[in-house]
């Protein structure tokens, strides 16, 4: 009896094993967005060492691969022009599986944490300006599709993801990322293709919670048993590894032509010093995910928060190494929100200025990854500090040959030998500098700006964009 039982299981498994279709991960389903003119990959498992056939609506050619001995496949097609056009493809190892209204066009990665997580409709107790009118405009944008990776924690890597594919329409543009719309809507106004969104972030999470196993034990002291890494982070936001490996995985084949990431706020006051080479380390081991060594990067600076003290500088110095961060990191961009807050929020984590945040992450998109000339994307920078007896000269990048203020700066302060701050006074010089001076410091050696925790910024060059916060030492 025992072996009859035995003998009619195994004829159940192999006729299982003969008829089960080729399986794809979930992020590639009808109504996704392909990375135009490029060589995508697609991926799945079927059963072990069986020719897979693929077969491209958009392309006469059908190619051929096998799956390896636990029954995984990839392979890279050649991606058509943008088009609005509807692509389908289709994959069979003896029984058919088609992906079906496909679009090719242009495709982001929204990382990071709460507030690129932030929707559209935003928080219950955190609301986003535009909601009106992105719901009422959403009937414009219909081929700008997001698909949105739930926030799983996992030990190991996962494979796949609960998840679908959604089409811009006034029902569907609450749930996507605020940031992520506004970038999207600008880069379909300026480039006239589709936009595909992929929306992978946590709230809460810390750089380390996207780190991998490995990269937690060479380059920190992190746990990573996740027995060990739940006793240390009773907040579950805070683990490391955890989210990436449940969160980021699922997507790390898809092809995509380039990352937007805010980030930041867990951070502050945790790993501070460390935050610009780890940052660093993530978007390498991104790239190498990707398979693009000069993936566009484009990344938000925190806004202005008290964090449990307005004047402390704890933030400012999170803020300092995104600024860093900006010269470790091959291609990238970094957006200023200094001024992005009202002051009644200093309390509130979620600035309701979702939308300007998106469309600056844009404008550095289209000006240095899609090289439209022309395009003013850059927050001016404190270049060089000069002292003329009492005033120093701070010497500005990227004012675009224009600084203005509206009302009188504010959030200037100079230190002398003793490295003990006064508020200062502030005036324009000419088109790229500012002079800054304090009546109870005689002897500057040092400047700084908007440095604290919570401190709005009043200061923009021509592009209306504003100046980054900053510290700068005379030199000696």
């Amino acid at each position: 009896m025992f072996k009859r039982i035995i003998f009619v299981a195994a004829i159940v498994l192999w006729t299982i094993a003969v008829s089960a279709k080729v399986r794809l991960p979930q992020v590639l389903s009808d109504g996704m967005v392909i990375q135009q003119q490029t060589e995508v990959r697609f991926w799945g498992y079927a059963n072990p060492r069986t020719a897979v056939k693929v077969s491209p609506s958009w392309q006469r050619e059908k190619q051929v691969v096998r799956s390896d001995a636990q029954g995984y496949w990839e392979v890279f097609v050649r991606s058509p022009r943008a088009s609005f056009s509807p692509l389908s493809i289709g994959f069979s190892d003896g029984e058919e599986v088609w992906i079906k209204n496909i679009l090719s066009g242009e495709v982001w990665l929204c990382g990071g944490q709460s507030n690129m997580e932030m929707p559209v409709r935003g928080f219950d107790d955190c609301p986003v300006e535009g909601y009106a009118d992105a719901v009422a405009t959403a009937g414009r944008y219909s081929d700008i599709r997001y698909v949105k990776i739930p926030a799983r924690m996992s030990s190991h890597p996962l494979d796949d993801a609960p998840c679908s594919w959604q089409q811009i329409t006034p029902s569907t543009v609450g749930d996507c990322s605020a940031v992520g719309y506004a970038f999207a809507q600008v880069l379909s106004n300026a480039l006239h293709v589709p936009i595909g969104l992929v929306l992978a972030n946590k709230g809460g999470s810390s750089i380390e919670s996207w780190l991998t196993e490995d990269e937690l034990r060479q380059y920190t002291n992190e746990p990573t048993d996740s027995a060990a890494i739940a006793a240390r982070y009773p907040t579950d936001w805070m683990r490391p590894m955890l989210w990436g490996n449940g969160t980021f995985a699922p997507i790390r084949r898809y092809t995509i032509g380039g990352i937007i990431y805010y980030q930041g706020c867990s951070n502050v006051g945790f790993n501070t010093a460390q935050y610009a080479e780890r940052l660093a380390l993530l978007i390498d081991r991104w790239r190498k995910d990707f398979r693009s060594e000069t993936l566009p990067f484009l990344f938000v600076q925190i806004a202005p928060y008290n964090y449990g003290d307005a004047g402390g500088t704890a933030a400012a110095e999170l803020r300092e190494q995104q600024f860093a961060a900006l010269r470790l990191i091959s291609h990238s961009s970094l957006v200023c929100t200094n001024d992005l807050v009202y002051p009644w929020e200093a309390e509130q984590i979620h600035p309701a200025q979702k939308r300007i945040v998106g469309q600056r992450l844009a404008l550095a998109a289209l000006g240095r990854h899609y090289k439209q000339a022309g395009v003013m994307f850059e927050s001016a920078s404190a270049r060089s500090l000069e002292v003329r007896g009492d005033t120093c000269i701070v010497h500005l990048d990227n004012t675009y040959r224009a600084l203005f203020s509206a009302g009188d700066i504010q959030g200037f302060e100079v230190a002398g030998t003793d490295g003990v701050f006064y508020p200062a006074k502030a005036h324009i010089v000419g088109n790229d500098a500012l002079s800054v001076r304090s009546d109870q410091v005689m002897k500057p050696m040092e400047v700084r700006y908007c440095f604290r925790n919570f401190l709005i910024g009043s200061v923009r060059n021509r592009a209306g964009l504003p100046l980054f916060p900053f510290r700068i030492r005379l030199e000696k």
